[in-house]
């Protein structure tokens, strides 16, 4: 009976053993060698900081967490194939899932599996408006990123706007957005113009808006073209301020624009990941610090961040840690302190953040508060 019970023993601390080691796997696809590489690189790696200071105090519930990550090299059929495949491979939710088309692709695989899609990095308004069960925001919308723009124009004494869009999936659903933020901030653009990304188009649209003698325009188009147009704006002699959405908030853009970046306004989604005088920004700090990351930028912030929700998420489940029980968790998430931001989500609401500030670039090719 002895020996029966030390066997007994035996097998349930391996059993436990194995509990511990068990992993709740995350999974990501997004672009990690296309247009939108450094982005999803420092989202990934900002969000590792937080999963590893976790999984290095004992994980959630015991176990560890894995974060998959697959490249879809900014084709939506490949972030719609690389879902599927993250999904047979057992993930318990999507994660920062990047691109407006590339976030489309994936919505029918989270209604079809019960899957939820945590803090994809697009403030798309299909992703916000109306909420869709499986689609939970950390970041505000675009239309919120314009109304805070707006704000800060007219601190400038701009009263003249023009919205000037890529004419495809992003730039329709982007302008749409920005155009809603437009319309709470109380102004109507001057005009709504749409371009197809190519050197003819923005030399003529540029010469258009420089006789015009336009005071500011709002690009929402992606970095490639944004640079293209401002270097034809300012050859054209415009003067007139641009501004443009996070989706172009990365030292690349600033390296695309070269000596016409100076004073072109990006808004931005996150506090100063300069500035430690924000509870979640000096945690960021410390653990890029110590684990040598080296300067934290925006997206490793962003990364962080949602992060953060995701495990508050998980650990609000229990014994619900399935898809099914992740998302109704989510959903329970109210006033959840980041660290100096509020997030909060229910049935009727997936924007957790609605806060947007904006940036300058300037000489020395940073973004400055």
């Amino acid at each position: 009976m002895r020996k029966l019970g030390l066997m007994v023993s035996a097998v349930a601390m391996a059993l436990l053993g194995s509990a511990a080691q068990a992993q709740i796997k995350i999974g990501q696809t997004a672009d990690f060698s296309g247009p939108s590489a450094l982005i999803a690189q420092q989202n990934r790696d900002g969000a590792k900081l937080y999963f590893d200071q976790i999984n290095a105090t004992g994980g959630v519930g015991g176990q560890k967490i894995e974060l998959l990550t697959l490249d879809d090299k900014f084709d939506p059929k490949n972030s719609a194939a690389n879902a599927k495949t993250l999904i047979d491979q057992g993930v318990l939710a999507l994660f920062m899932t990047g691109g407006t088309s590339q976030n489309e692709a994936i919505l029918p695989l989270l209604a079809q599996h019960k899957l939820a899609l945590v803090a994809p990095t697009s403030g798309a308004l299909l992703l916000h408006d109306p909420v869709n069960p499986y689609v939970f925001n950390v970041r505000a919308g675009y239309h919120r990123e314009a109304e805070r723009a707006v704000a800060h124009l007219r601190n400038m004494g701009v009263q003249s706007l023009t919205v000037l869009q890529s004419e495809d999936k992003f730039g329709n659903d982007a302008a749409q957005a920005a155009l809603r933020g437009l319309s709470a901030a109380g102004m109507r653009p001057r005009a709504h113009l749409k371009f197809s990304p190519n050197a003819a188009a923005y030399q003529a649209l540029a010469q258009q808006l420089a006789k015009a003698d336009m005071q500011a325009v709002l690009l929402v188009c992606e970095a490639d073209a944004a640079a293209g147009f401002v270097a034809a704006l300012r050859n054209a002699g415009s003067m007139a301020q641009v501004v443009t959405l996070s989706n172009n908030a990365s030292p690349a853009f600033v390296k695309l624009l070269k000596e016409q970046g100076r004073g072109v306004i990006v808004t931005q989604l996150f506090p100063n990941e300069r500035s430690a005088s924000t509870e979640l920004v000096r945690q960021a700090q410390e653990q890029a610090k110590a684990r040598g990351l080296g300067e934290l930028s925006a997206a490793h912030l962003e990364g962080f961040a949602s992060a953060k929700v995701l495990v508050e998420g998980l650990r609000r489940a229990g014994k619900d840690l399935n898809r099914i029980g992740l998302v109704k968790s989510l959903e329970s998430i109210q006033r959840y302190d980041l660290g100096g931001l509020e997030l909060s989500f229910n049935s009727k609401k997936h924007s957790g953040l609605d806060f947007a500030d904006i940036a300058i670039i300037g000489p020395d090719g940073k973004f400055w508060r």
